[in-house]
């Protein structure tokens, strides 16, 4: 599989305009915990299923990027950033917009990517953001005017 990104922008209208790697895991932790509570209602022990991942961070990308690591045979890792860009508005005037990079690396499996999906769907859900999907399609989870 090739490396693949995923984006999730926070936009003007987005439920915030900016983020920090901690609130990232603790979304990803709040994830986690209502995928397995899932597990509990169907009477399964779903926790290990739904999102089989942990949290893994170097010490160099501390408050950059952490990745989500995964011992089960059918997935790898998931990489999570966060960065900013310059927009221009259509009014002609800059500014700068946060985003969440989503990357699968070339190790990655389809199971990942399909987790990966997922997660990020909530993410933009959560963050009313716009999500730009691997494959190129553009979700909006915001209002738009």
């Amino acid at each position: 599989m090739l490396a693949a990104n995923s984006f999730i922008k926070l936009v003007p209208s987005s439920a915030k305009d900016n983020i920090s790697t901690e609130e990232l895991k603790e979304l990803f932790l709040y994830y986690k915990d209502i995928t397995g509570k899932t597990g509990s209602q169907i009477k399964w022990e779903y926790n290990d299923a739904a999102f089989p991942y942990e949290i893994k961070e170097k010490p160099e990308a501390k408050g950059t990027w952490f990745y989500l690591f995964s011992d089960h045979d059918r997935y790898n890792a998931i990489l999570l950033g966060i960065d900013k860009e310059n927009v221009i508005e259509e009014d002609g005037s800059e500014r700068e917009q946060v985003y969440i990079q989503v990357t699968l690396s070339e190790t990655a499996t389809f199971g990942d990517k399909g987790k990966a999906n997922e997660f990020c769907k909530f993410l933009a859900k959560k963050l009313q953001g716009e999500l730009h999907l691997f494959n190129g399609r553009i979700m909006y989870y915001y209002k738009r005017k």
